[in-house]
Formats: structure tokens, C-alpha cells, sequence
């Protein structure tokens, strides 16, 4: 567990650390009930649907079908003071602070949109992490259970309407996270995955609900099944000081001259001086 001070990450040892802090390090994921009340879940509601009137889908991942664009809505932190609101909600932050330090920052914000009873290609419905994994390690290497696992990203889902098995839950592989190593390619769809005898833990939740997980740890939607009524939610990644940003693209927010930025043709000239396609977080 960590606290910034004098200007770098220390460990912290006063003990004070919620349990659900422990259990993210430790698992991979921590769930946090009733974190919103019924009506903060009706303002936030409101306030992402009318976005999703007002604003038309984000065409940042041309390569997605109408449909699977039309599930997101990006960079909510500016779109709505309800969303401003809840990503600093402190019984949140208080569980992720612990792990990446007091001055964390919000580096995406996405609202989830998806429609029940359809095939979806998207929605997360692929065993996966987000970026990473940031402590890559080789064939046979475990990591040492005596060394706390650092953690730079973690992932919280407020849930907007109750989200049952039949809904598709995001699902975890505990300990995963560990693994140094992205989930297997050859069995990226298949809902019994395990790591090291551990199967998926699914993550049911009610509206008002938050879902944490770390952004290694071995993730997807699952399955949904009879009664789906889709999911609806409000992503908010946070991440180190050290993580930049990708509320907006590269393309939209850098630290180029215009000018500069159109001079550059060379695909990793581009990537170096920090013009990235949208891939994790942004897109």
C-alpha cells in the first residue's frame, strides 16, 4: 500500500487500509455496495442518457460496426457534472488511493450503453486486460507472494441498473493479475478460463453498485443468457500520476505544434513523439 510524500510513492504502514484495498491487491478486484443511492443512480442516469441523445457516437475506432459504436459515450468527465461528481466519490477513492497514491488521476471516462439480446463483437466480451500487463514476466517466472504487486490502473464500473448473470457480468480470474502475462489466445472465449485453478468469479451487481478491478487482472463480459436487459454503467479509470491521460486521443490532445503534427508521416516518428491510435482507455 502506498502515500505520496516529499514527492515519491512510499509504503504506507499506519495499517489504516480498507479491506477493499487489500482484496484488489491481493484478487485483483473488490466489489462496493450501495456506494450511490437510488437517486444519485436516477441523476446519473439521466444526465448519460440525455448525452447519448445530444451526442452523436465517437467514430475514434472506424473499424467498429454503427451498433458497437453507438454502446460508448467518451470523455463524460465533460459532459456531465453528475459524472464530475461521482468519479471523486471518497468511498471510491479511498479504496484505490491506497494503491495508486493520493494524487491518482482520472485518465478515461467512458459510459456503457449495451442493448440486450444482441450478439456483441465489443463490449468487453473477450477474456482481456487494459494495457499492459505492467510487469510483463517470463514463461515459468511467478511472482514472489512476498513482494506486494504493484498496481497503476484500476477500473470502476457504477452501475446504472442491476446487472444479474443473465446480463453478462463482468467477470475476473482472481490472482490473474499476477500472472505477468495477457489471458491465452487461444482460449480468449472461453467462460471456464482459469489460472492456476482459479475460474472466473462474476461480478453480479445492483444499480448503485461499483466494480473494481485492476487493470492486469484477467477480465471480460460473460456470457449473457434468458432475461438479458443489458448493461448500463459509467467506466471511470483511474490511474497513476505517472499514467498519462486518454480521456481525448492523441490526435485531439498533444503536446505538438499542429503544424509539426502534420508533417509526420512515419508511423513510429508518430507513436514517438506521441501521436498513438486509440487502442486501451481511449478507445
Amino acid at each position: 500500500m502506498l502515500t505520496r510524500r516529499g514527492g515519491y510513492l512510499r509504503w504506507r504502514s499506519d495499517g489504516s487500509v480498507p479491506a477493499a484495498s487489500e482484496q484488489l491487491q491481493r484478487d485483483g478486484w473488490a466489489l462496493l455496495p450501495g456506494v450511490l443511492s437510488p437517486e444519485r443512480v436516477e441523476e446519473l442516469a439521466v444526465e448519460i442518457a440525455a448525452v447519448y441523445d445530444s451526442v452523436p457516437a465517437d467514430r475514434r475506432r472506424p473499424e467498429r460496426t454503427a451498433g458497437e459504436l453507438e454502446q460508448f459515450r467518451y470523455e463524460m468527465l465533460n459532459r456531465s457534472a453528475a459524472c464530475r461528481a461521482v468519479v471523486g466519490e471518497r468511498a471510491i477513492l479511498d479504496v484505490v488511493e491506497p494503491l495508486l497514491g493520493e494524487d491518482c488521476h482520472v485518465i478515461a471516462n467512458t459510459a456503457w450503453r449495451n442493448p440486450a439480446d444482441v450478439e456483441h463483437t465489443h463490449g468487453g466480451g473477450r477474456w482481456h486486460i487494459d494495457a499492459g500487463p505492467h510487469v510483463p514476466l517470463p514463461d515459468g517466472v511467478r511472482w514472489d507472494p512476498a513482494i506486494p504487486h504493484p498496481t497503476f490502473a484500476v477500473a470502476a464500473h457504477v452501475l446504472l441498473q442491476d446487472c444479474p448473470a443473465p446480463c453478462g457480468p463482468t467477470g475476473v480470474i482472481p490472482g490473474s493479475h499476477l500472472s505477468g502475462r495477457p489471458p491465452p489466445r487461444d482460449r480468449l472465449d472461453d467462460p471456464q478460463l482459469d489460472w492456476e485453478g482459479r475460474g472466473p468469479t462474476v461480478l453480479e451487481a445492483r444499480a448503485g453498485d461499483v466494480q473494481l478491478f485492476v487493470s492486469d487482472v484477467w477480465h471480460r463480459r460473460m456470457p449473457t443468457g434468458p432475461g438479458d436487459t443489458g448493461r448500463f454503467f459509467l467506466q471511470v479509470h483511474y490511474g497513476r500520476r505517472d499514467l498519462a491521460q486518454r480521456v481525448r486521443t492523441t490526435a485531439e490532445v498533444n503536446h505538438l505544434e499542429p503544424t509539426v503534427a502534420a508533417e509526420i508521416d512515419d508511423p513510429r516518428q508518430r507513436t514517438l513523439l506521441g501521436l498513438h491510435p486509440p487502442f486501451f482507455y481511449d478507445g
